[in-house]
């Protein structure tokens, strides 16, 4: 402590223009230096900051760099944690005209944020120097920064090393600084959410939140306005927590009163001895540090002057750690054996889903995974499944078995038995085909399904596929994503009670069925704020106690808003009764089928139409739909649609949609598949695929007589059609729609126009390709064409519930399953139809979700079918219902 009181003097000595005083100065510093402890380095640094000062001549700023740059090596936990006071100071430096303290500053920053010690940082710390120094370097930086996937928690010394680039970008004007501004915006908001303890952030909140509070009412792109308004109220938000923390000047109030408590007022080498041992005290409280060894080092070095000190600096800690320690609550006593105890992170891309958060599963517990759309409930189990989480125990010890009734693509082939017997997961148990078939009849399944194609299943007989193959696997733990999706309610019974009688197995579920996780489950795992909490009791205990999860299962959006776009008029329609189309005595079976699926069906559809559509599992509804949108051709009866209306159709599996795609951006794949004016999804259409027939009708030749204008000769020929030009008219006569068509050679130089009517076009097999037509010219008409960029189909997915940071900058495959929906979703309504038929929409969609989706079919202006064993969304939308049965 005696050589701190002089510490400054000695330092400014240094810069001293008399020789003989500067060679005595550094003299001194080189004796005192190998005598101060590291944990006297805090209270070293005001003087260094001191003698860095501009106004001290550059020899004695040199000497206070070079001594901070040996300080980093000498007291690295110290140093590291008053980064945020040292960086301020040490910046000036680096600019300074003098080259010895700018490469001595150089030194020293570089030391110091080596002590950040947040490896998701390290690789871009020379950047952050270099940019420190040369501001055009500082988009640059951002850049490098914004492509950081960060998952170590974030504290005060990473922050340190950070903000001051956050903060200049923040300000920057000119070209790209729009551009710039969100990046800085949204890296906040991603290191936001790893600030374990919001006491690390305090220092920083005054340095961002003014100028991020600025840029979310002021910036003129609405997109990089919600990135900051998303910033704002997570920096708020720790603003708060720091706000409910105790105060650094009344921990030190309380380290004097327990300190003092033990020693007594003192005097000349005693007083001083107290006053430093107290400053250690305050520095140790300050960083967190409660290990006792620490606080007993700085009372052992004085107590030939200080008696006392030891007791002393122990009861200061205690009283430091009491108002800065946050005690985990305790867990309620389980005699159930731990399968698991695990701590983690967990990201997906560049995401960060949980992190630094704990696990514990026990056997036979059955666990509801809540959470909103996008936190990480399906990436969770499945990593769990794959064996990718950190601390999870290995398969040999806990065996998990994640559920999911999507048919996989390389055995999709198969027969029911087969698909099941064939799985290599199967394969792996031993079990025989005897065992599966036994398994198989327990789920349900009738002995002439086992061998019927995978491909004809229901949604519903998908997903008892898939709990029949799982049971197959002698599961300690079974992950269960949506188990009750595109089930009736015989078979969610069925569901329930062959979960509940897992008595000696563990499941984890994730489901918007409330009844389900009612019913079924004994404890609920939430996800929120980047942590996983557990709760004892089911889902109605827990909403008790956290009302607002209500949300998750509510019917209703608050701030979430979809909205549809216009379809636009029909020629020749006025009415919004009137009907777009027709089934007319439909009867329908696949060719593996025995009987007919759907027997003489008639439904029509119209503007006006809300219908829902029910039935058990395996009646035939999805077949209908197919059926309808001319996925599939019927056996007997007729399908007709107005040539004009456009109809947009979600499947039920609805992924099939994009699966082929998933490399691309949602506003790639929408700009593929509309790219030249078609839906190159409705073009891949079974019925829209030319048949051997069709193929053979386009290579008939046709006999034309071609009559001379000037002489009325007519000459025949007989002639090829080549394509359909995509000009259409309506005949006066007829009052029907006649195409214009193009001949193959030598015919196609003619100048004059020809054109057939659609009965003689489908005579030679070109009624696909009159439809394609009808499509365009109905767009045409419309007016309805709206030009493909990026910046209109960011919008129009916005308008569908997809955030531009995943519509424009993120994988369809880094997306969860909700999202995913609304890809869908989106690149269905592009078009803008007039009819859209959803087949269980409300599978993956989260409640608020949901009630968005609601009201735009409220407000819709289109006819809706819906699909659906959801009885609240249905019997809210929609007074006509098909029963099938």
């Amino acid at each position: 402590p005696w050589i701190l009181a002089n510490y400054a003097a000695v330092l400014e000595a240094c810069g001293s223009k008399k020789g003989p005083v500067k060679a005595a100065a550094k003299a001194a510093l080189a004796a005192c230096v190998p005598v101060l402890p590291a944990e006297a380095a805090p209270l070293e640094l005001p003087c260094l900051f001191k003698a860095m000062a501009v106004e001290q001549q550059w020899p004695a700023r040199v000497a206070a760099l070079e001594r901070l740059t040996a300080l980093c090596a000498l007291a690295p936990k110290q140093v590291a944690a008053c980064l945020p006071g040292v960086v301020p100071e040490v910046t000036p430096c680096l600019w300074d005209t003098k080259k010895e303290v700018a490469a001595a500053a150089k030194a020293a920053m570089t030391a110091c944020f080596g002590l950040c010690g947040n490896r998701d940082v390290e690789p871009v710390l020379p950047k952050l120097i270099s940019a420190a120094v040369r501001p055009k370097e500082v988009p640059e930086c951002v850049h490098s920064l914004a492509a950081t996937t960060f998952v170590q928690s974030v504290d005060a010394p990473t922050l340190a090393v950070v903000v001051p680039l956050l903060s200049r970008a923040l300000g920057e004007r000119g070209a790209g600084a729009t551009a710039l501004k969100r990046q800085a915006a949204l890296i906040i908001c991603n290191m936001s959410k790893l600030v374990d303890d919001a006491r690390d952030a305090a220092p920083f909140l005054p340095k961002l939140l003014p100028g991020l509070v600025k840029l979310a009412d002021e910036m003129s792109d609405p997109e990089a306005r919600e990135v900051c308004e998303r910033s704002v109220e997570l920096m708020k938000r720790l603003e708060a927590k720091c706000s409910g923390l105790a105060k650094g000047a009344e921990v030190e109030t309380k380290v004097a009163e327990a300190f003092g408590s033990k020693v007594g007022a003192a005097a000349g080498d005693a007083a001083v001895a107290k006053a430093y041992v107290l400053d250690v005290c305050n520095a140790l409280a300050s960083r967190r540090c409660f290990a006792g060894a620490e606080w007993a080092k700085a009372p052992k070095a004085v107590a030939w002057c200080l008696p006392g000190g030891e007791a002393a600096a122990a009861a200061a800690m205690d009283a430091a750690a009491a108002m800065m320690v946050v005690e985990e609550e305790e867990e309620e006593e389980d005699t159930a054996e731990q399968l698991c105890d695990c701590k983690f992170t967990l990201a997906y891309g560049t995401k960060i889903l949980l992190h630094n958060t704990q696990m514990k599963l026990k056997r036979g517990h059955k666990y509801g995974l809540l959470g909103g759309n996008d936190c990480g409930k399906t990436t969770l189990m499945r990593s769990i499944a794959n064996g990718q989480l950190e601390g999870f125990p290995p398969a040999d010890e806990v065996k998990t078995v994640f559920v999911e009734a999507d048919i996989m693509g390389e055995l999709s082939h198969y027969a029911c038995l087969d698909y099941i017997f064939n799985d290599a997961r199967i394969q792996a148990c031993g079990a025989s085909r005897e065992d599966v078939s036994a398994i198989m009849l327990k789920v349900g399944f009738s002995k002439k399904m086992l061998t019927d194609a995978v491909t004809t299943l229901s949604g519903g007989w998908r997903m008892k596929l898939a709990l029949a193959r799982a049971m197959l696997q002698d599961a300690d733990i079974l992950l269960m994503d949506e188990p009750t999706n595109h089930l009736d309610v015989m078979n969610v019974k069925w569901v329930k009670d062959y979960i509940k009688g897992l008595t000696n197995v563990t499941a984890i579920m994730v489901s918007h069925d409330s009844g389900l996780l009612n019913d079924v489950c004994n404890h609920i795992l939430e996800i929120k704020d980047l942590k996983l909490s557990c709760f004892r009791g089911n889902l109605s205990a827990f909403v008790k106690v956290h009302p607002e999860a209500r949300a998750y299962f509510e019917l209703k959006s608050n701030k979430l808003k979809f909205s549809f776009p216009k379809p636009g008029p029909i020629e020749g329609v006025k009415s919004k009764g009137k009907a777009l189309i027709k089934v007319v005595d439909v009867s329908f079976k696949y060719p593996t089928s025995e009987k007919n699926i759907i027997e003489k069906a008639t439904v029509q559809v119209s503007l006006s139409s809300r219908v829902a559509c029910v039935g058990p599992n395996g009646a035939g509804k999805s077949t209908l739909i197919k059926n309808l949108t001319g996925e599939v051709e019927p056996c007997t009866g007729t399908v007709w649609a107005h040539p004009n209306a456009r109809i947009g159709y979600i499947a039920q599996h609805a992924f099939h949609h994009i699966e082929s795609h998933l490399n691309k951006t949602p506003n790639e794949y929408i700009r593929w598949r509309y790219a030249g004016g078609d839906d190159k999804e409705a073009i891949a259409k079974d019925t829209m695929q030319l048949s051997e027939k069709e193929e053979a009708a386009q290579k008939q030749q046709i006999e034309y007589v071609v009559t001379d204008p000037e002489t009325l000769k007519q000459t025949k020929s007989k002639r090829v059609i080549a394509r359909l030009t995509g000009e259409r008219k309506t005949n006066k006569s007829t009052k029907e729609n006649d195409y214009e068509v193009q001949w193959k050679a030598p015919y196609d130089g003619e100048d004059h126009k020809v054109y057939f009517g659609l009965k003689k076009l489908i005579k030679y097999g070109w009624e696909k390709a009159a439809k394609k037509v009808d499509v365009k010219v109905a767009q045409a008409a419309s007016g309805m064409f709206r030009p493909l960029t990026q910046a209109n189909v960011e919008t129009h997915l916005k308008n569908v519930g997809l955030e531009a940071e995943f519509a424009t900058h993120h994988r369809i495959s880094a997306l969860s399953g909700g999202q995913k929906v609304k890809v869908v979703l989106g690149a269905a309504m592009w078009m803008q139809p007039h009819i859209v038929i959803l087949d269980e929409p409300t599978n993956y969609l989260d409640r608020e979700s949901l009630g968005a989706l609601a009201d735009a079919i409220r407000d819709f202006e289109g006819g809706v079918v819906i699909i659906s064993h959801n009885n609240d969304f249905t019997t809210a939308l929609c007074p006509e219902t098909w029963v099938v049965e």
